[in-house]
């Protein structure tokens, strides 16, 4: 079962915000009127709010800060599986630039101040079309408009094929699953890529919709993208990955220090 934190976090916002709304306006009142002529006898500072009113007054200023941090400006997430390596492994933990594409409601998702929109390149973290409660994170490949093939292990933007220069033999930390080290180009951005040469090549050409974006994962035969399930609307859009904050080793339950603070290209 999937969490909607965005949910929970305006719920409780709301929550807090009513209790003290309610407070101010009709309970406060009979507080300070109560403290005329008998000021003597009351404990110092006056009556006491109720245990309620004071756990609102404490945490709506905090639940507030973190929904607009959260809803405007940086989200956290965990990367799960292993469709991005090399570029992301299974247990990094990630930071998601939420006003690169646009600004957006929180729970509503609407669109509410044009900012700008992805770019060829850019690892994005996105609502999943299938079930939009599943975040999924893939590097956009296709643009509205593009025609999008992958024949051959090789990706073809407008009947172009795209850039790969092989690097060798990419070995997954001694588990036995190995690929083949590839640096693609799409525009100005260069990143890795993985190919096994002796699995079947999930060919496929479409044209990206308008408002819709063609997004593939950088293991290429280990990812569930835009090949299998179709293309990403605008609508699903979260935000841009930017930054490994923290990256933890599943196998080996250590730390892997050499990737925090790390940039994602």
């Amino acid at each position: 079962m999937n969490i909607d934190f965005a949910v929970i976090l305006v719920l409780l916002v709301a929550t807090s915000g009513v209790i003290c709304l309610f407070d101010v306006v009709f309970l406060a009142p009979g507080r300070r009127g109560g403290v005329v002529g008998k000021a003597a006898d009351l404990p110092e500072g006056g009556p006491k709010r109720p245990v309620l009113v004071e756990y609102a007054r404490s945490f709506f200023p905090i639940f507030l800060i973190v929904l607009l941090l959260r809803s405007f400006l940086v989200e956290p997430f965990r990367i799960p599986s292993g469709s991005m390596i090399p570029t992301l492994l299974v247990g990094d933990f990630i930071l998601v630039n939420k006003f690169t594409y646009g600004i957006r409601l929180p729970v509503l998702n609407a669109k509410v101040f044009e900012l700008g929109s992805p770019k060829r390149g850019d690892v994005m973290v996105f609502r999943y079309p299938e079930d939009p409660s599943t975040p999924f994170i893939k590097r956009v490949v296709g643009l509205p408009g593009d025609r999008i093939g992958y024949r051959d292990k090789t990706l073809r933007i407008n009947g172009e094929p795209v850039e790969q220069a092989p690097r060798g033999v990419y070995d997954d930390g001694g588990s036995g699953a190995q690929a083949d080290l590839r640096y693609e180009t799409l525009g100005t951005v260069v990143h890795p890529i993985l190919i096994e040469p002796e699995r079947p090549s999930l060919d496929s050409e479409v044209v990206v919709p308008e408002g819709h974006y063609f997004v593939m994962g950088d293991n290429r035969d280990n990812s569930r993208d835009s090949r299998s399930w179709g293309t990403v609307p605008d609508d699903h859009l979260i935000g841009k990955a930017f930054l490994i904050w923290m990256s933890w080793d599943t196998e080996n339950t250590g730390v892997r220090w050499t990737r925090i603070g790390r940039y994602i290209d």
